[in-house]
């Protein structure tokens, strides 16, 4: 008897254990830890212009043109100016029959060619290199027009001012996206035309507060990143703060914090 009961007795002692350990996980979980949440928006401008080749590329450009070109059949323009060529021939020998031309055009196709050929010499193509790309112009959005440009703003956490992605305070009733499209409409007013990817954040970037001020009720923030492309070219209408700027993603490291800059990196992709 006294086996059975000390079987039962060594039996029931993992359970209380996993039953402890599960109360002290639940303890560990509900015990309160306040963190701030923000949303903040990754608004990327993206290539207007593409970017320019490598020589291998340009070497394996050629090599693929000139294997279409010779592997390509006539056009209809083609066709119609060697049909020229030959009653031309004809008409020089004395062989053409002149009731074949009665009701075609004397527009000829070597005609069109040259009027062609005017044209693409009065053509002059928009320089890729701008004014703001030769001064250096950061707050400009007509700069790196064959890259990705992201907006930073400058704002104030704490003591200090630091260059971030625009964000603001989680408010109760909202959901994390319309909190990041509250701060890129704080930043940029309510005329911005962007498309927002996805209902879920991109990345999570997590801090806590200075000792200083740090509390129970007040441990540190969270930041939940989205991203939108921006689809308006003209930005007149736009509320842009004076401290804003639109960089590549090799200018992040100029401005933003290296744990920050990190964080930021894991989710934009530029090619």
């Amino acid at each position: 008897m006294a086996g059975h009961c000390g079987a039962r007795a060594m039996a029931a002692a993992p359970l209380a254990l996993r039953a402890a350990g599960s109360a002290r996980w639940v303890c560990s979980a509900a015990a309160p830890r306040p963190w701030k949440l923000f949303g903040a928006m990754c608004l990327l401008r993206l290539p207007r212009i593409t970017q320019a080749l490598e020589k291998e590329e340009e070497e394996v450009a050629a090599l693929m043109e000139q294997i279409e070109l010779e592997r390509s059949h006539y056009s209809d323009h083609e066709m119609r100016k060697l049909e020229e060529e030959e009653q031309l021939k004809k008409k020089m020998e004395s062989l053409y029959d002149e009731d074949e031309a009665r009701g075609k055009t004397v527009i000829m196709a070597q005609d069109l060619e040259e009027k062609w050929e005017q044209k693409f010499l009065r053509f002059k193509a928009a320089p890729r290199i701008t004014d703001a790309d030769k001064s250096n112009d950061r707050m400009s959005l007509n700069r790196k027009l064959d890259r990705n440009l992201m907006l930073l703003v400058k704002q104030k956490i704490g003591n200090q001012e630091l260059w971030l992605l625009p964000q603001v305070e989680w408010q109760p009733g909202e959901t994390l996206r319309s909190t990041a499209e509250r701060a890129m409409a704080m930043f940029l007013g309510d005329h911005i035309q962007a498309k927002v990817l996805g209902n879920a954040p991109f990345g999570i970037y997590k801090y806590k507060f200075p000792k200083a001020i740090r509390t129970e009720n007040n441990v540190g923030a969270k930041v939940f990143f989205f991203k939108a492309f921006l689809q308006s070219s003209d930005l007149s209408q736009a509320k842009l703060k004076a401290d804003h700027l639109w960089v590549t993603k090799k200018e992040l490291g100029d401005y933003l914090q290296s744990e920050y800059l990190k964080k930021v990196n894991r989710f934009l992709l530029d090619l």
